[in-house]
């Protein structure tokens, strides 16, 4: 298992929270943080997901017949940015 380095601040605040009872052990505060990181990020995809389907529900999509054109139509897009 990899050690990490945490800057003062950071630090200080596991140290407070494993302190005061909050969490047991520093380890055990870092896996609750990275839970919710797993949480948020799959509720991200899901939101994403629902967008998706609305989407298409409303009939806001595009069919493609032809592959290169999809691609170009992504070349479009990422250019703009």
């Amino acid at each position: 298992m990899p050690s990490i380095r945490l800057n003062k601040y950071d630090e200080t605040f596991v140290e407070e929270q494993v302190k005061s009872g909050v969490y047991g052990s520093a380890d055990e505060m870092i896996s609750a943080g990275l839970g919710k990181l797993r949480e948020q990020d799959s509720e991200t995809l899901r939101l994403l997901i629902q967008e998706g389907i609305d989407d298409i529900e409303a009939g806001r999509f595009h069919v493609y017949e032809i592959a290169e054109q999809f691609l170009a139509d992504i070349r479009l897009t990422t250019d703009d940015d």
